[in-house]
């Protein structure tokens, strides 16, 4: 089940908590991806807090929200580049993405596997795909009162496990949110500290979010949801025969 994007809209741009997630989020995807220059860069769910540092700098930024969750207009005071699409049939051309990033997308779908697989066709050769999910491990999925307590949490290595079987290669993970998911003084002031605790004894501590690196496998090891398959005219049944031949049947 999808947030409404007015809620995610409302705890990442108006809420003390939500503004802090989205800069320890958008700085480690920037960690992975630092420049993105003529490249085009795509955000699934509710991904547009973390591509705006690549609006000057890609070739192209584009912003997909699914209809269950509904579509605003981004980025403010500049020409929209957000739209409201299928979960799992996208309007971008096959191979045409470089970087693509999915937040508060995976989890919540009704259908995850072909969703993996939508990921997967629009891709380029090369490309890269971040996914960022609630960790099952942390403090964030068990609180509700910010868009990570809700959807479906995974652990790393589930989380791995699948993108395997749609041809993912997973290449790097990371944990973030680290701080307890409240707006309370001490916790918020202290949050840098958290972090930086949390990061160094990973083991101790658990991420209220992970992020999986993954780049596409190619050639696909198995056949994929919209290729083409060859339909047999039905027609073909009823042209004459050869001599000699029966008809099939």
């Amino acid at each position: 089940m999808h947030l409404d994007v007015q809620t995610l809209r409302d705890f990442y741009y108006r809420s003390a908590l939500g503004r802090a997630a989205q800069k320890v989020i958008r700085d480690q995807v920037q960690a992975f991806w630092p420049d993105e220059a003529g490249r085009t860069v795509a955000g699934y769910g509710f991904a547009v807090p973390l591509l705006r540092p690549y609006i000057g700098s890609a070739r192209r930024v584009i912003g997909l929200m699914p209809a269950p969750q509904g579509v605003m207009p981004w980025p403010a005071g500049m020409p929209n580049v957000s739209v409201l699409c299928e979960e799992t049939r996208w309007p971008i051309e096959t191979g045409h993405i470089d970087r693509l990033v999915l937040m508060h997308g995976l989890e919540t779908s009704e259908s995850p596997s072909e969703l993996l697989d939508e990921c997967y066709r629009v891709l380029g050769p090369g490309g890269q795909a971040l996914f960022i999910l609630p960790n099952r491990s942390g403090l964030w999925v068990r609180s509700d009162a910010t868009p990570f307590g809700y959807g479906r949490p995974y652990s790393v290595s589930q989380l791995e496990t699948q993108l395997k079987r749609h041809d993912f290669v997973p290449q790097d993970h990371v944990s973030v949110l680290y701080q307890p998911p409240s707006n309370r003084r001490f916790w918020m002031k202290t949050a840098p500290f958290w972090e930086k605790t949390g990061r160094s004894i990973p083991a101790v501590m658990a991420g209220g979010v992970m992020m999986v690196l993954a780049s596409k496998k190619h050639p696909p090891s198995r056949r994929r949801i919209g290729e083409t398959a060859r339909v047999l005219n039905p027609l073909e049944v009823l042209r004459p025969q050869p001599a000699g031949k029966a008809k099939p049947v």
